[in-house]
């Protein structure tokens, strides 16, 4: 079913010390790693995919309770009774049978190494000024497959719990303004924690290649673009 996956999204492979990291682009927030025999969906999004045709999960990551990236059906189809789904505090009185992680905790699931970030917005806000999304409410995640660190970041701002990151190989980074980050915001961030490789995601009507322009001098980044709007 991976295979039928592929046909229809991108796809990169990212080699790691005990095997490939199968990465799967399905769109706005959504991904899907495969990697040593386990599937890890993150965010996964019913106008994103047919889930139906999809693996089922091993793990399931869920960055906060908007609709576009917690979508109680889809995880009906995804779950199984062996599936560990990875949550926040706000979304365990929504749905059953998940682990809570708050920002800072680690633990390991399936072999890996999972630590929730935090993921929120200082700047951008709605009319009657509360944040698009709290802090407190949402998660990022950094996961290790081998010997390489994997942040998805959720939706945020360039917060300061992000550039205290060390050593992350690939970072998605959403850019979707004005709920998230502006590539101005995504390039600061980038600069200060300096993943190897940076994907934008969830950019919605954003310019990913106003991000490649901030990002030309700084050599030790490579900007990735894919089809993640």
């Amino acid at each position: 079913m991976v295979a039928g996956a592929q046909e229809k999204f991108e796809t990169d492979v990212i080699k790691t010390s005990t095997g490939d990291l199968r990465i799967t682009f399905i769109g706005h927030g959504t991904l899907l790693f495969t990697f040593g025999g386990k599937v890890i969906h993150v965010d996964p999004y019913g106008q994103m995919a047919d889930y139906a045709r999809l693996p089922k999960a091993d793990i399931i990551l869920i960055t906060h309770d908007h609709g576009d990236h917690f979508d109680p059906k889809v995880l009906t189809l995804l779950r199984t009774e062996k599936t560990v789904m990875i949550l926040t505090n706000t979304l365990a009185k929504k749905v059953e049978g998940g682990i809570v992680m708050n920002h800072g905790d680690v633990r390991s699931i399936a072999g890996l190494r999972i630590e929730a970030i935090a993921a929120y917005n200082m700047v951008h806000k709605r009319g009657d000024g509360t944040p698009f999304h709290p802090k407190g409410a949402g998660n990022g995640y950094v996961i290790t497959f081998g010997d390489k660190k994997i942040y998805v970041a959720g939706d945020t701002e360039n917060i300061p719990e992000m550039k205290e990151l060390k050593d992350i190989d690939v970072a998605f980074l959403p850019m979707n303004f004005p709920f998230t980050m502006t590539p101005e915001m995504v390039a600061d961030a980038a600069k200060a924690f300096k993943p190897k490789i940076l994907y934008p995601y969830h950019y919605g009507d954003s310019d990913p290649s106003r991000l490649v322009e901030l990002l030309k001098d700084t050599k030790e980044i490579e900007v990735r673009i894919r089809k993640m709007k």
